[in-house]
């Protein structure tokens, strides 16, 4: 089952990071059941299927994270038994998954008091917990006009802007990426998600960081949205994915490479608050 879970975790490319970290935490309860000789050797194991949905997908924090806190809440621990070994991994799957769904619902009220009613504003790609927030807000009695990306070339934008037109109070609009620039005039704020940040620097979606350029050079504010666990001061190095060239295009590239990294690196020089379920950071 972890094996089909490692599949299923390098396939899921338009799920949240925290979606993915949730699953992948969930996946090693299935080392609760089973049996082994002796605590090393369940420990080894453990240690195993983590590194291998850590690397499913290296570019999520919070996948690295949440595996990272499993082992080591089992390592820590130093069981004088493989049932007890087991327990604690069964605690610990269940704190860091609580932490992880709690932190995202957090970050969103959080991110909802950054909206203002007749606020217009542009968000990029598809974030989970962007949405929650703009919902939040909504219910809150605050009417927004939402500039959506198409988020190339996968178009998860488009998701987002599905999302949003069932949202009450909301009005939004889907745009190409490239028309981003030609909109910000009308933007109050730029609101995104993000997969995480490294000490200065914000890995989100690729399209992120020409976004936060030209606000910057029109002068509107940038914020971000998620949780503080996707925040590293140290210990993780982002691996960018570079994506098949068929979401491009379709055709044979005939005397031309086509280039499709997933994300793209944005200075925090450039945003305004990073607002998490711990707070608001000022940049």
């Amino acid at each position: 089952m972890i094996d089909e879970t490692v599949e299923e975790i390098e396939q899921m490319q338009t799920h949240s990071s925290s979606v993915v970290a949730v699953k992948a935490a969930t996946a090693l309860r299935e080392l609760t059941e089973g049996e082994y000789p002796t605590v090393e050797e369940f420990v080894v194991t453990l240690e195993r299927n983590a590194s291998a949905l850590k690397r499913a997908n290296p570019s999520h924090a919070s996948l690295q994270n949440a595996q990272r806190d499993i082992v080591a809440a089992v390592k820590d621990a130093d069981a004088d038994s493989v049932a007890e070994a087991q327990d604690v991994l069964a605690d610990a799957i269940d704190r860091v998954v609580d932490r992880i769904e709690n932190a995202k619902s957090e970050a969103a009220k959080n991110g909802a008091e950054v909206f203002e009613d007749g606020m217009t504003v542009l968000t990029h790609d598809y974030s989970s917990t962007v949405l929650e927030a703009v919902e939040l807000a909504a219910q809150e009695g605050k009417h927004l006009e939402v500039y959506v990306t198409e988020a190339r070339p996968r178009y998860l934008g488009r998701k987002t802007a599905r999302v949003l037109a069932g949202v009450d109070r909301v009005e939004p609009h889907l745009i190409v990426d490239g028309a981003a620039g030609h909109f910000l005039d009308e933007c109050d704020r730029v609101v995104t998600g993000m997969s995480c940040i490294v000490d200065d620097t914000l890995y989100n979606r690729v399209g992120t960081y020409p976004i936060a350029a030209a606000a910057g050079d029109v002068g509107v504010p940038m914020t971000v949205v998620g949780s503080g666990a996707k925040i590293i001061e140290a210990g993780f190095a982002f691996e960018n994915e570079i994506r098949s060239p068929s979401e491009v295009m379709r055709e044979p590239a005939e005397g031309f490479t086509v280039e499709n990294p997933a994300y793209d690196a944005t200075p925090t020089r450039l945003l305004d608050t990073v607002v998490t379920d711990e707070g608001v950071r000022e940049f």
